[in-house]
This record gives C-alpha cells, structure tokens and sequence, in this order.
C-alpha cells in the first residue's frame, strides 16, 4: 500500500521538484492516468489544484526531499529525478525511475551513472571540468513525456 493509492493497486509518481523542468508534462500524464503526485521540495511552491497533484514541503536540509523520497518510493512507483544517489536508492527498492531529459535508471546501467557522477564531481574538484548539463530543450521534453507515458503504461500493465 503506498501513500497514492489506500488500495495499493496503483503506482505513485515521486517528483524530485526544487529544480525539475518538466512538471507539467507529469501532470499531464498523471492526470490521463488518474495517479497521484508527490512534488516534493525544500520550499512551497505552486501546483495545479487537483487532489492528487500534492506538495510535501520537506524544509531547507539539501538531503531531505531525496530522504522523503527514498522512503515513501515503492516497488513500481515512479520517481522522477536528475539526482543519481537518490535514484540509485529507488532503483534498489524497485522503483521506476527517471530522469528529466526521459532516460531511465534501471539495475543495470545505475551503477554506471554512479561511477560517471564521482568521476565528474572528481573532474570538477581538480578544475578540469566546470559548468553542468545544458537546459532540457523542447526535443529532450518529448523524449521525457514519451518516455514517462512508455513507464505509466509498462508499470500499469504490471511489466
């Protein structure tokens, strides 16, 4: 039984949100789907009105909405971040999770994306890499909710 669904029979969506550029492409999505959101952040911040469209403001600690997040995601939910330690967390529970540009962290390529976010964090603290990700741009949006409605329909589905 997750906290979306008294029935247990739905997944949940888990929004990483104080920097998440693709919400209303969720929002979308959760409502053609009739699932609930979890937006979770370290502020208040607006969210359409819609009971299962709901805010958990986690306060300023920079772990906790990763914290919050980790501990209500389930088998099957959907969690929707760009934070690799986080989605390595939800991945090992059985979450579906993704990033904001529609790539998948699944069993398989987590550990990848760990080891290339200590190497760039490395590559960072000598200097030899500076900046970060360019902006999401409109066809990485596409890509993102294609991608989201493809988990929707696989986790409904029950695959």
């Amino acid at each position: 039984m997750t906290p979306s669904d008294p029935e247990g029979a739905r997944p949940a969506i888990y929004v990483d949100a104080d920097a998440c550029p693709v919400k209303q492409e969720i929002y979308k999505a959760a409502g053609k789907y009739g699932l609930v959101v979890h937006v979770v952040a370290n502020a208040f911040m607006n969210t359409p009105l819609d009971e299962r469209i709901r805010l958990v403001v986690v306060g300023k600690d920079p772990d906790a909405a990763d914290d919050w997040i980790a501990a209500h995601a389930e088998t099957n939910d959907i969690v929707v971040t760009a934070d690799i330690p986080l989605a390595d967390r939800c991945v090992k529970k059985g979450a579906r999770v993704l990033d904001m540009r529609g790539d998948e962290f699944t069993p398989d390529s987590i550990g990848g994306a760990v080891a290339t976010r200590e190497l760039m964090a490395h590559l960072r603290e000598m200097g030899a890499v500076t900046g970060g990700p360019p902006p999401v741009a409109k066809k990485d949006r596409s890509k993102f909710s294609s991608k989201l409605h493809e988990v929707i329909q696989a986790v409904l589905r029950g695959n």
